[in-house]
């Protein structure tokens, strides 16, 4: 087998997974291995260890403490109760241990673990000592029992490890702690919740020796999107507080579940009505936030009838069928935190109903997008956003815009902002706002570095998703081996008779622009994929009387190829360069046309004055090596998708005109955004083809039509140099 084939990979993978888990993570690795392999030599991977003599012996707990068996600190943290906990027990651990052991290293998680470990077990072993003789009936239970494994120490270290996180996946992690530890502690109530509790309690607080100097101490205001967590994490707990009490009734600390628990019709009455408002109080919609209102408003008063149901029978010595109310006001305590949550953050629910949502913004057209363009000036992509499928965003001075396409609830601004020097950070600003109070998801799809500067201050995160490739007009030589394949085409035109036009194409005859949709429609035909969209133009677009388009046509007239050039303007009515969009040939026509027409174009381009031309970017593909983890996932997806779209195909054809690379990327608030980011992605680009086709068409292995150019593959594209 060839070196680097098939059969070395899954080993190589095997070796880089080992030293990483040895060097890495070496605490977590060995602790998850000395699980199993005593799990293995005692046999508590198959028989109960507390249906065994010797569990006192290992578990810990008060009586394991007060009959001076100090050791099963030591021994309870490497074993599970029952067989069917290790699986959970391992895998939390190496999960929780290992991020921490990531992210704070080897010798600060192991502190971290272990120390957590032994004072969460201690601080509940003291709390149940000095708490069971008091009458209460939970504390005397609990404080008889014993547990074991290394749950309260890899929460520990998860919690620690939390403050490494930047917003707002550190408030995500410890809001998810926070509910289950709180869920578990109230509602079900054991030793292990226990010493799970005071882990929590203990850790998130010293966590903050481990922020950053950036991050210390520093304060700031909830915005919209954390006020909106913070409601829907509410409301998440009282819901799955709920379903515990019903499919999981305990007797915990405030008393017995199973009194409260609803009935399964109820359960599902109050899934149907709290997962809309959820999904509502998520975007910010006044509507869900009146109806959280008006259900939390409900419960409090319930509470209200029920305590004043509760007096008169103290008073009158009849208390028989009540429910013991300490749960009860317990659980509706936490109904009333949620109402109030609610009525803090109500400026956060704004977003009106959808009728109402096109009138906030102020909104564009395209007219007035190439006036703006015009005047200020774009990058390679902006003329892109004067297509008429476009939304727009105008900034409040009317001076600024940003286009953009609207799908699955997010709004994909393409490229950079179209302003005035200066203004683009505030036309950003404006348009997230814009989102925040529609909303939707936002996003800049293609931006160049600059942009994404301004973005990376807010917060945002950036990956690459293309290469824009740039050819110098002033220096342009056809020169050197280098260019032997371009000086070729050109060469053999000539000898061929095939002649090259710089023409508008709105203006040439009906016979020149019914070859060229005859090529275009032959082209989509033939294709195995269906036709894309969104950055991709089309003979549509290339009737733009400012959109030139490069014909090669022989003697007899006869149209081989074709390519269309968007004007780049560069301020003040001013157009500096030309962009590659359509990108299209005969079949059977002249074989090397997209060689001739774009070296014909750059020389016709730098003769009437213009400095530079783009060949766009080819998505999925690039000349360096992948280095952010979305960037090596869609690296894979482009490994993937090469077959049916041939993107690194098509970047290694436009390398024989030696073009600057300038990156374009993706830029967005956190990675929660980026499965509805693609979603919309994909929907843009094929708005007309939906999952069951593209599944259908992948399980297929059918290919698109390629036509084989030189030496290698070229894959006919337009737009933004993406294979149709």
């Amino acid at each position: 087998m060839p070196k680097g084939g098939s059969g070395t990979a899954a080993p190589g993978r095997t070796r880089k997974i080992a030293t990483v888990l040895r060097h890495r993570l070496p605490f977590t690795t060995l602790v998850t291995l000395t699980m199993l392999a005593l799990a293995l030599a005692t046999g508590a991977l198959w028989s109960a260890a507390e249906d065994r003599a010797v569990y006192p012996y290992i578990a810990y707990g008060l009586p394991s403490l007060e009959a001076g068996r100090w050791w099963t600190v030591l021994t309870g943290p490497l074993f599970a109760v029952v067989p069917l906990y290790y699986l959970p027990m391992v895998l939390s651990f190496a999960l929780f241990a290992g991020f921490a052991e990531w992210r704070l290293g080897t010798r600060r998680a192991m502190a971290v673990a272990i120390g957590g470990q032994f004072v969460s077990v201690l601080v509940a072993v003291q709390f149940l000592a000095l708490s069971r003789n008091s009458g209460w009936e939970w504390a005397e239970r609990v404080a008889g029992s014993l547990d074991v494994g290394f749950s309260g120490g890899a929460l520990a270290a998860v919690a620690v490890a939390s403050a490494t996180l930047r917003p707002p996946w550190r408030l995500r992690l410890r809001a998810g702690l926070c509910v289950y530890a709180g869920i578990a502690i109230i509602f079900v109530g054991t030793l292990a919740d226990l010493v799970h509790f005071f882990a929590l309690v203990l850790a998130l607080p010293f966590g903050r020796k481990f922020l950053g100097s950036q991050d210390a101490g520093r304060e700031r205001r909830p915005s919209l999107r954390e006020w909106r967590f913070y409601v829907v994490a509410g409301l998440l707990v009282l819901t799955v507080a709920e379903l515990v009490m019903s499919f999981v009734p305990g007797n915990g600390p405030f008393g017995s579940s199973e009194e409260l628990s609803l009935s399964t019709w109820e359960v599902i009455a109050l899934c149907l009505i709290v997962v809309p408002i959820m999904n509502g109080l998520r975007k910010g919609s006044q509507v869900a936030w009146w109806s959280a209102m008006i259900l939390t408003s409900f419960v409090i008063l319930q509470v209200m009838v029920y305590g004043g149901v509760l007096t008169l029978a103290e008073v009158f010595g009849d208390d028989a069928g009540l429910m013991d109310p300490p749960l009860f006001f317990v659980d509706n305590l936490l109904w009333t935190v949620e109402f109030a949550l609610l009525v803090s953050s109500r400026g956060a629910f704004r977003v009106p109903s959808r009728r109402k949502r096109r009138r906030l913004g102020r909104m564009g057209n395209p007219a007035l997008a190439r006036t703006l363009l015009s005047r200020h000036g774009g990058s390679t992509l902006s003329w892109m956003t004067t297509w008429p499928q476009n939304s727009y965003f105008v900034a409040a001075d009317g001076k600024s815009y940003l286009a953009y396409r609207r799908h699955a609830g997010v709004a994909i601004a393409l490229g950079d902002p179209i302003a005035p020097d200066g203004a683009a950070d505030r036309t950003i600003a404006e348009f997230i706002t814009m989102c925040e109070n529609t909303g939707l998801v936002p996003c800049l799809f293609s931006a160049t570095g600059d942009t994404t500067a301004k973005t990376e201050e807010l917060g945002w995160k950036q990956v690459q998703v293309a290469e824009d490739t740039l050819i110098e007009l002033e220096t342009l030589e056809f020169r050197g081996k280098r260019w032997q394949d371009v000086r070729t085409a050109l060469n053999r035109a000539k000898k061929d008779g095939i002649e090259f036009r710089l023409v508008r194409l709105a203006d040439q005859p009906r016979a020149v622009i019914s070859q060229v949709r005859a090529i275009s429609e032959e082209w989509i035909s033939d294709k195995g994929m269906p036709e894309m969209g969104f950055t991709l133009g089309g003979v549509d677009e290339a009737m733009d009387p400012e959109t030139r388009v490069g014909l090669a046509v022989d003697a007899d007239g006869v149209v081989h190829g074709v390519t269309s050039w968007m004007p780049v303007y560069t301020g003040a009515g001013a157009v500096g360069g030309w962009t590659l969009d359509v990108m299209r040939k005969r079949a059977d026509g002249f074989r090397p046309s997209m060689e001739f027409l774009i070296a014909s174009s750059c020389l016709a381009f730098r003769d009437e004055g213009a400095k530079f031309v783009s060949l766009s970017g080819a998505p999925l593909a690039s000349s360096g090596e992948p280095a952010h983890a979305v960037e090596r996932v869609l690296d894979a997806l482009g490994t993937m998708m090469e077959p049916f779209y041939g993107f690194r195909s098509l970047h290694a054809f436009k390398a024989k005109f030696q073009p600057r690379h300038v990156p374009l990327y993706l830029a967005f608030r956190d990675e929660a955004d980026l499965p509805r980011i693609g979603i919309a992605l994909g929907r843009a680009y094929l708005p007309n083809t939906g999952l069951l086709r593209l599944a259908k068409l992948a399980r297929s292995g059918k290919k698109p039509q390629r036509n084989v150019e030189g030496g290698g593959v070229m894959v006919l594209r337009s737009a933004s140099g993406t294979p149709r």
